[in-house]
């Protein structure tokens, strides 16, 4: 007996006029909108969307990762900025002409969490699923109706 995939939950996003979007995803609505003078600043800009979901994924792990393991893991905030770099300043990069996409993800936890804690949790952090999906090839199938 095989096992049927899920079907994947979509996600609608849709405009009328502008920049600013209306996204629905089940029975949450919010809003994406980029900062005047391109846009109307009416939510968040799709980066701040993107750095949001790797967030709130990471801080999901690590907060699952600590209960399991009965670590007294009290508080997590994780702050996440977005930039772009020049490939030949990244040493440990495969491409090396061009601009790069760079991410800066500093977690801070509190508890009493001794340094073997704090480092296994860093270890798992980098395993959350949308962190594993920005790092790994992504294929993009797009049709217009």
């Amino acid at each position: 007996m095989t096992t049927a995939t899920p079907v994947a939950k979509a996600v609608i996003v849709s405009s009328e006029s502008g920049l600013a979007q209306n996204i629905v995803s089940g029975s949450h609505q919010w809003s994406a909108d980029e900062p005047a003078p391109f846009g109307t600043d009416t939510g968040p800009s799709p980066y701040d969307l993107l750095l949001g979901a790797l967030g709130a994924c990471t801080s999901m792990t690590l907060r699952m990762y600590a209960q399991r393991h009965g670590m007294d893991l009290q508080r997590i905030t994780i702050t996440l900025r977005h930039s772009r770099i020049h490939a030949e300043d990244c040493a440990d990069c495969e491409t090396k002409e061009g601009l790069l996409d760079r991410i800066d993800r500093e977690i801070e936890l509190s508890g009493n969490l001794d340094e073997a804690q704090k480092l296994r949790l860093l270890d798992i952090a980098n395993r959350c699923p949308v962190h594993r999906t920005l790092n790994s090839e992504i294929r993009i199938q797009t049709s217009v109706l």
